[in-house]
């Protein structure tokens, strides 16, 4: 499978990009601070609410079947791509990351694939994706993940 195939049969819903000026070392580290500082973020009321699987935090960050309320990790290939999937009561989907070498850093994408069945998954859809919270949110994500790697790297 490319870093562009769909996993399994969920449809594209978005792709972001950054530029990280940190190699892809600092960058992959970021990323396992991210996915712990979401350990901590007190997702666990959300993930009540959703009925997220998986619910709970465990397993050591960027190892495959880690997980945080919502995520689990899918995917783990060390300096090159991290692959979230997770469900809950209106949708299934998956988050992944790829990382490129590039002169200048390490070019970061986030790509987002997702189904939302039934009327109650439509409805989830459009307050999530078409209310444009969720390119917030993963854009803030992207952000965070340059802001430590290249601070990690100074």
């Amino acid at each position: 499978m490319s870093s562009s195939d769909p996993p399994g049969d969920l449809p594209f819903v978005d792709e972001h990009r950054t530029l990280v000026a940190a190699p892809p070392a600092d960058v992959w580290r970021s990323l396992g601070a991210q996915f712990t500082h979401h350990r901590a973020s007190g997702a666990d009321l959300v993930a009540h609410l959703l009925g997220t699987v998986p619910r709970r935090a465990g397993g050591p960050p960027l190892t495959e079947g880690a997980a945080v309320p919502g995520f689990a990790v899918a995917e783990a290939v060390p300096e090159r791509r991290l692959r979230l999937a997770g469900r809950h009561r209106f949708s299934r989907y998956v988050l992944q990351f790829d990382l490129a070498d590039r002169a200048d850093g390490t070019l970061v994408s986030a790509r987002t694939y997702a189904a939302f069945p039934g009327p109650h998954g439509g409805l989830y859809r459009l307050l999530v994706i078409g209310s444009g919270g969720h390119r917030l949110a993963v854009r803030r994500m992207l952000r965070d993940i340059r802001a430590r790697a290249e601070r990690a790297g100074a």
